[in-house]
């Protein structure tokens, strides 16, 4: 997915969300039931009961800003079974998301930090 800004995290809301909502509803989910700062910048993706629709809400500084994305024919792998209601996202499984793979089941490599190489 291509977007105007680059957030500074990416949050998952696990629970389905009643896509009647919009910025105002889903804002109100970020800050009551996520706990999180609505206005900082990072963005939040919220997926429907049949899992065929997502919305990602974000703050640009100067307004909020609703993507939405509907599949016609398929179902997104909408992690259920990880602990907690939240999940902090890297933006390659916030892609992989997009892409219909199941993001519980794919790891990248880890990140390894040397203080020498002898």
């Amino acid at each position: 997915m291509k977007m105007f800004v680059e957030p500074l995290a990416i949050y998952l809301y696990k629970q389905p969300v009643d896509f009647r909502k919009s910025i105002n509803g889903l804002s109100a989910i970020v800050e009551a039931e996520m706990e999180l700062p609505v206005f900082s910048g990072a963005l939040f993706v919220f997926c429907n009961r049949q899992r065929d629709k997502v919305k990602a809400l974000y703050w640009d500084k100067t307004g909020f800003c609703l993507w939405y994305k509907r599949l016609e024919k398929n179902k997104f792998k909408w992690p259920r079974n990880l602990n907690g209601s939240v999940l902090n996202l890297s933006p390659q499984q916030w892609q992989w998301l997009l892409e219909g793979l199941d993001i519980t089941l794919m790891k990248g490599h880890q990140p390894l930090h040397f203080s020498s190489t002898i």
